[in-house]
């Protein structure tokens, strides 16, 4: 594995409220700041991923994780109905699209809250590592959500970088992570699927791909 680097929070901040959206992409980013002596909270709230079960696995492997490194975290309401609401018209945007700033900016806007509400300065994601997401559109929706409350900035650091994307891939495959195969909402699941029948293949099952072990036969 590549050497993590040893960071420092910006700007004379202490304190860090880790917006993370599931285990595979926060590993590296957790391991990282640990490493580094950063002290952070994990706070999970991403009402978008359905079904229920796919929201229940990527939660529960993500508290796995943040328990072996003793990480406190906050687990926020699932809001299920709440994300559909705030999405209702854009059921056909594309990935990257609006929709995908919408919901951004819908979990960072609570974590922004939370912060606030609890003495936390600063926030950031780990949304931001994977290669699927638009680096800059989250980062944007982070520090408009960030702006609402006086106290309170977006970190904006790019977890992708000095071999970030790799290490990521690495610590899954260590931690034999559960490996979700859409964004996690259900028009991404249901495009993913419309997707793999055009090209042949069988739908997605969920529950069944964990990294380092060997794919399902489709």
């Amino acid at each position: 594995m590549s050497e993590l680097p040893t960071l420092n929070l910006p700007d004379g901040h202490t304190r860090l409220l880790l917006h993370s959206c599931c285990a595979p992409c926060s590993g590296e980013v957790m391991e990282t700041m640990v490493r580094s002596g950063i002290d952070f909270t994990i706070f999970f709230y991403n009402p978008n991923i359905h079904p229920r079960r796919e929201y229940d696995l990527r939660k529960d492997e993500n508290q796995r994780f943040a328990d072996k490194h003793g990480i406190p975290v906050i687990d926020a309401d699932y809001d299920m109905e709440n994300w559909f609401e705030r999405v209702k018209g854009m059921e056909h945007e594309p990935e990257r699209g609006v929709r995908c700033t919408t919901c951004f900016e819908m979990r960072f806007e609570r974590t922004a809250l939370y912060a606030y509400e609890n003495g936390f300065s600063l926030i950031s994601s780990s949304l931001g590592i994977s290669r699927w997401k638009n680096f800059r559109q989250v980062t944007d929706a982070g520090i408009r959500a960030a702006e609402r409350y006086g106290n309170v900035a977006y970190w904006e650091y790019n977890w992708r970088k000095a071999g970030g994307a790799d290490r990521m891939v690495e610590i899954s495959k260590r931690e034999n992570f559960y490996q979700q195969e859409y964004c996690g909402c259900a028009y991404s699941l249901r495009d993913t699927n419309l997707h793999r029948l055009k090209a042949g293949r069988d739908v997605i099952r969920i529950g069944e791909m964990y990294y380092g072990q060997p794919t399902p036969t489709e």
